[in-house]
């Protein structure tokens, strides 16, 4: 869905949007309790995408969500999104897929044109969030171990994929793509039956869409998020 706009600072529920100075240590997030309910979530503006302040965020249940106008938003929604792996919904149709069309599944063999896929905006309705910046950021990420991609590949050529975060037993979703019918959904359904010698415990989707909840996502209350966050990564 389109990134909401800037809005007034003061809410409702009387919490204050934070600024973040770049200049300040990585994990000076506030509380994500001080989250305002609208929009829904957005807990922080400013800051850097610096590897340090990303991972710092990823630890807390926060990640950065802008548009190319905007300055680098940090959001906490409350409910939280997320998919464990047993309870992804294959339907006929994506096992027939999986299993006949000739997909290969590659896992870290081109981030980059990962990033790019899921950034190309003729795949996306409402345009993309993924900036430069963003690309950059997450090929650093990537580089240093943290960040994956699947990737999804036809006749030898990149038709869909997903990339995210790895810590520990979560893996925090961040976006996909297709070029073909069930690319994507092949891609994540490789993801939760295990890609990684160790298991993936929890896919944080971020928010709620139809669409994820189709394939088995469903909503959790923050507390509950933050509360296996603490359990699979420690």
């Amino acid at each position: 869905c389109a990134l909401p706009s800037h809005r007034a600072r003061r809410q409702p529920n009387m919490n204050t949007l934070s600024w973040l100075d770049e200049r300040a240590p990585p994990e000076s997030f506030p509380p994500v309790e001080q989250a305002l309910t609208e929009p829904p979530g957005l807990l922080a503006a400013g800051g850097d995408l610096s590897p340090a302040r990303l991972l710092a965020a990823y630890r807390r249940g926060i990640f950065p969500w802008f548009s190319q106008e905007q300055p680098i938003l940090w959001w906490s929604p409350d409910p939280r999104t997320v998919l464990f792996p047993q309870e992804m919904k294959v339907s006929r149709s994506l096992a027939k897929s999986s299993r006949n069309k000739g997909f290969t599944v590659c896992v870290n063999s081109d981030f980059a044109a990962v990033l790019e896929g899921c950034a190309d905006a003729r795949y996306r309705s409402e345009g993309t969030w993924i900036t430069h910046a963003m690309q950059q950021a997450y090929l650093a990420l990537h580089q240093l171990g943290y960040a994956h991609s699947v990737e999804i590949r036809l006749n030898d050529q990149l038709v869909g994929g997903l990339y995210g975060v790895r810590l520990g037993g979560v893996f925090f979703g961040e976006s996909m793509f297709s070029r073909v019918t069930d690319a994507s959904k092949v891609a994540l359904k490789a993801l939760c039956e295990g890609l990684f010698p160790d298991p993936v415990a929890m896919i944080d989707c971020q928010m709620a869409t139809p669409h994820l909840s189709s394939l088995g996502a469903r909503s959790i209350s923050r507390t509950d998020f933050l509360a296996l966050l603490k359990q699979h990564i420690g």
